[in-house]
């Protein structure tokens, strides 16, 4: 997730370029990314009917592995996620604060790492009901932050 997340951050700008797409795009886009997952969130019926391919869970099963497939790449830094290192970028940053920005994903990871290790005895701790409320106050957290990565996109895009 940490190494997926740096090279988007640091390379994806030249993606970018290279298809012509802006950042305030790539702001917008990623926005709505987040709103979804937010939205997700705060409704009760979110993770009902949510299904891997049979395909996926077959080769996750059989795989020693899976910090990559299925777990990393779609699901720790998927397309929202990516959206929000690649708009993180600025020309203007100085190496200290690419430094800290490489630093704070590693330690979204690490915590990541830290909360999915003992995600069962989070389970069991929270209860259902709690599990519930923090999936929404995590939602409407989550749909802020997309409705502020859109914002920011629009307005870049009129004084652009």
């Amino acid at each position: 997730m940490a190494l997926i997340l740096s090279v988007f951050f640091l390379a994806g700008q030249y993606l970018l370029n290279f298809f012509g797409i802006r950042l305030s795009d790539i702001r917008i886009a990623g926005g709505l990314m987040i709103m979804r997952a937010g939205f997700e969130l705060l409704t009760s019926k979110a993770h009902r009917g949510k299904r891997m391919s049979k395909g996926v869970l077959r080769e996750g099963l059989q795989k020693e592995d899976i910090s990559f497939t299925p777990l990393a790449m779609p699901m720790l830094s998927g397309p929202g996620s990516i959206a929000v290192s690649i708009g993180m970028y600025s020309s203007t940053l100085s190496y200290t604060g690419l430094s800290l920005i490489i630093l704070a994903i590693i330690l979204v990871a690490a915590a990541s790492f830290v909360i999915l290790t003992f995600s069962h005895q989070l389970v069991s701790y929270m209860g259902k009901s709690g599990l519930s409320a923090l999936s929404r106050i995590m939602g409407f957290i989550v749909l802020s932050i997309g409705v502020n990565f859109i914002s920011t996109g629009i307005l870049s895009l009129l004084n652009s």
